[in-house]
């Protein structure tokens, strides 16, 4: 690879991770054939996309964005993968999913919201993160419980002042 081939590969590289939010580390060495393409294919079912990148030009094109990588650069060693994602937990669930059947996809590192993420054993914590949408859709039921207790206080109370009153405090008891 010439010098002019290195840096395109560079720019590139550093243009995905400031175009992404979510980016993980993995090592899928040793994977055959059929296994990595059955990979590559959970991957574009969820929206993910995986690039095997040499650790060189990744380290460079990190310390060339704008990003804070912390510690996320001594984990480039040996066979590395990114997956870029827009959902911060997909990637952990594709590759715990795919665990099931393989002892790779290994995570080396991941960088979720500006938050590092250093070794495998925090799969699990990964899994566990909660999406945009899902935090949105916990906040939008937690808002909308006052006002359906509300709306049954009004439809059992009769429609009546006194009969709503005496429903609410029955329920508040």
């Amino acid at each position: 690879m010439t010098r002019e081939e290195k840096s395109v590969v560079i720019e590139e590289l550093t243009a995905q991770l400031a175009d992404n939010t979510n980016i993980y580390l993995t090592d899928i060495s040793g994977l055959d054939a059929a296994t990595t393409s059955n990979l590559r294919r959970a991957c574009f079912k969820s929206n993910i996309k995986l690039a095997v990148v040499k650790n060189t030009l990744l380290e460079k094109a990190m310390e060339a964005s704008d990003k804070d990588f912390g510690d996320l650069a001594t984990t480039l060693k040996g066979n590395t993968s990114v997956m870029y994602s827009e959902t911060g937990n997909a990637p952990a669930k594709v590759i715990k999913e795919f665990r099931k059947k393989s002892e790779k996809p290994l995570l080396k590192g991941a960088f979720i919201e500006e938050a590092i993420y250093i070794g495998d054993d925090l799969l699990d914590t990964l899994v566990d993160i909660k999406s945009k949408e899902e935090l949105l859709g916990d906040i939008i039921s937690l808002l909308q419980s006052p006002a359906k207790n509300v709306i049954s206080a009004l439809k059992s109370g009769g429609g009546t002042i006194a009969g709503i009153v005496k429903t609410l405090s029955e329920r508040e008891g």
